[in-house]
């Protein structure tokens, strides 16, 4: 994931003060691992004071919308000690602080509560986004195999 999202921002010089070239992108992929360490972090703390289960579990739903929408929600749901779902504070909260966190190293142009809030809203989108592949990726492995063996 940090090698993607350097590239991406390696690609609109993002940001510029960082440069490009190989030093540039070094400056950015450290800043993604940065990020996502400091995430997991506070998540698995998060996970342990609250007892929350973040793992995401397939939605045994029939239909694409269906199984859209569980995997979306999932990405803010978690589930306590009795199996029930509620709100991932854990989740969502480890997601804010990353991103809030990094503000510390990053350079002028991107450091403010408003660049922090951005960070935060692409985060939880990703979060969502690969979960709706978490969903999927079992079906369509399924069938690429299958078709590989026939």
């Amino acid at each position: 994931m940090a090698g993607t999202a350097a590239g991406i921002t390696q690609l609109q010089d993002v940001p510029h003060e960082w440069g490009e070239g190989a030093e540039g992108y070094a400056h950015r992929f450290a800043n993604y691992y940065a990020i996502a360490t400091t995430s997991s972090m506070l998540q698995m703390a998060g996970e342990d004071l609250l007892h929350e289960d973040n793992f995401y579990y397939g939605s045994g739903e029939q239909g694409i919308w269906k199984r859209v929408k569980y995997a979306v929600k999932s990405s803010v749901l978690a589930r306590g000690s009795d199996g029930t779902q509620h709100l991932s504070i854990s989740q969502i909260g480890s997601t804010a602080g990353a991103a809030f966190i990094s503000r510390l190293w990053q350079p002028k142009s991107s450091d403010s509560a408003g660049d922090g809030a951005v960070s935060f809203g692409i985060a939880m989108a990703t979060n969502a986004g690969v979960n709706v592949i978490r969903e999927f990726l079992p079906d369509v492995t399924r069938h690429l195999h299958r078709n590989a063996s026939q």
